[in-house]
C-alpha cells in the first residue's frame, strides 16, 4: 500500500511539473517499407536513431525515465511486419518505487479498467496472468535496466500501449498504429 500512495505522490508531482503551460509536441515514429527509412512526415517524426529497418524488422527504441513519461506517444508499422522493441529505463530509480514496462494491449480494450487490473498484479510485473487484453508486454524494468521483446505486429489497427505500474498509465501511454 505504501509502494500505491508513494506511485500516486510521485504522479501528482510529474503531472505538475508537465503542467507548464507548454503545448507537448508529440513524438512518432513510422517505417515507409518503400524507401526503407523512417518516414519524415512532420515534426513529429522522431530521429532515426529511435528505430531502424534491418533486415525487414522494424527495430524501435522506446525509452521510459525517471519522469513517467514515454519518448514515443505513437509507433506506426505494417500489418504482419516483424517488430523488435527495446524498452530502455533511462532512469536510476529501482523498479519497486519507478518500475517501467510496455504493454501493447488488444483493440478495445479500455485503457483505465485494464491499469486498475494491472495494479494488483505485482506478482506478474503489473500484468494480469493470463489477460485476454494483452498482445505481448516486456517485463518490469528498474533504473538502467532492458528488456527485448519481438512479435508480428497485429491486423490493421489502433492500438493502445501503456506502463502498466500503478499511477503511470495516465502519463506513460501511447498509441501503436498498424497499417
Amino acid at each position: 500500500m505504501k509502494y500505491l500512495k508513494l506511485s500516486v505522490l510521485m504522479l501528482s508531482s510529474a503531472f505538475l511539473m508537465n503542467c507548464g503551460g507548454k503545448e507537448e509536441k508529440k513524438k512518432s515514429f513510422s517505417y515507409d517499407t518503400e524507401t526503407e527509412t523512417p518516414a519524415a512526415k512532420s515534426e513529429t517524426t522522431v530521429a532515426p536513431d529511435t528505430a531502424t529497418v534491418a533486415d525487414g524488422v522494424v527495430e524501435v527504441m522506446l525509452h521510459g525515465d525517471d519522469k513517467m513519461t514515454f519518448n514515443l506517444k505513437e509507433i506506426k508499422v505494417k500489418s504482419g511486419q516483424k517488430v523488435k522493441l527495446t524498452l530502455m529505463h533511462t532512469g536510476k530509480m529501482p523498479k519497486n518505487v519507478m518500475g517501467h514496462n510496455f504493454v501493447l494491449l488488444n483493440k478495445g480494450v479500455d485503457l483505465s479498467t485494464f491499469a486498475s487490473k494491472a495494479a494488483s498484479a505485482a506478482d506478474h510485473d503489473y500484468v494480469p496472468e493470463g489477460s485476454e487484453d494483452v498482445i505481448v508486454y516486456t517485463k518490469l524494468l528498474g533504473g538502467g535496466e532492458s528488456d527485448v521483446i519481438e512479435f508480428d505486429a497485429p491486423e490493421a489497427g489502433t492500438y493502445d500501449f501503456l506502463c502498466s505500474f500503478p499511477g503511470h498509465y495516465a502519463l506513460m501511454k501511447g498509441k501503436f498504429i498498424v497499417e
